[in-house]
């Protein structure tokens, strides 16, 4: 990948980054407001949910300037990792906010509290609903474009932001339609169990990042596809592969005549680092040179 491709992605990422920040911090202001209007648990729940975001929106925005700071001499190989660590954060914040929405609304369910001002609450659901959905899908495109852990995590608080505003959006119109005071609580506590559920799979990938998991079985596929096919390398083994923010890194060990030149070694080596780098950008691949040894094949 071309320098200027590169910062192109930072710049996309960036401003991803900026918009969600902005829309997460207006979005909050209105629904904390209409939760104190209407009393409605479910829209408080809403509403500390998108405070949740407002951090995570945060930490994704300062994580992703962080992580394209090139290497140094004290970080050789980036600080890709510190995407990592900021969808890690997010996940726990969300696992947090689930503890909170049920303590609530098992209090209401007791207490049998009901929802005042349903008009509010409807409209700030309703364009909560719509501006989610348009936002959500925008800043995970960023983040699989730009394959940002930090991004990928933001559009998935996004995307739950608008399953959620729905069954907020449900649960106040049932309540206006039949008077049904319990179906408040209830949707928050099925919105709380959806919401554990995304922080669990988003906690995942950001710690197989953080161990050094190997990339993807169909990228993997592409690498070994690529030795396969590369003219002069009779074998190839110690394949591995790890991914940090949004670079792969690739090494393996190739296997090439034992009367080759060192250049013509070179030369294949490099090649082939080229066309991994190129297949998977953006890629870090590093090629050894082993000759040929009949002893150790077998023959």
């Amino acid at each position: 990948m071309s320098s200027l491709a590169a910062k192109g992605l930072e710049i996309q990422k960036k401003r991803a980054a900026a918009v969600s920040l902005l829309y997460n911090l207006v979005l909050t202001i209105l629904k904390l407001v209409a939760a104190v209007l209407t009393g409605s648990v479910s829209l408080l729940s809403e509403g500390v949910h998108s405070a949740t975001d407002v951090v995570a929106s945060f930490i994704a925005f300062l994580s992703i300037r962080a992580a394209s700071v090139p290497p140094d001499d004290e970080h050789p190989y980036g600080h890709g990792k510190i995407e990592s660590l900021a969808g890690l954060g997010e996940s726990v914040l969300l696992l947090m906010i689930v503890v909170y929405i049920v303590f609530e609304a098992i209090q209401r369910l007791i207490l049998g509290a009901s929802v005042q001002n349903l008009g509010i609450g409807l409209w700030v659901m309703g364009i909560s609903s719509i501006s989610s959905l348009a936002v959500g899908i925008y800043v995970r495109r960023v983040g699989l474009e730009t394959q940002s852990v930090a991004l990928k995590s933001n559009g998935q608080h996004l995307m739950v932001d608008f399953w959620t505003s729905v069954g907020v959006l449900f649960a106040l119109l049932l309540t206006q339609l039949t008077g049904w005071r319990q179906a408040d609580a209830i949707v928050a506590i099925l919105l709380a169990c959806w919401i554990a559920f995304g922080a669990v799979l988003m906690s995942r990938e950001a710690i197989d990042q953080l161990i050094d998991r190997k990339i993807p079985p169909d990228e993997m596929a592409a690498i070994e596809r690529i030795l396969n096919e590369t003219q002069g390398c009779l074998s190839w083994h110690k394949l591995r592969t790890r991914h940090s923010g949004h670079v792969h890194y690739i090494d393996v060990h190739i296997v090439v005549p034992n009367d080759w030149s060192v250049v013509q070694a070179h030369d294949l080596a490099d090649s082939v680092e080229k066309r991994i780098q190129a297949e998977l950008a953006p890629a870090h691949a590093v090629i050894h040179v082993d000759p040929y040894d009949p002893l150790k094949s077998g023959i």
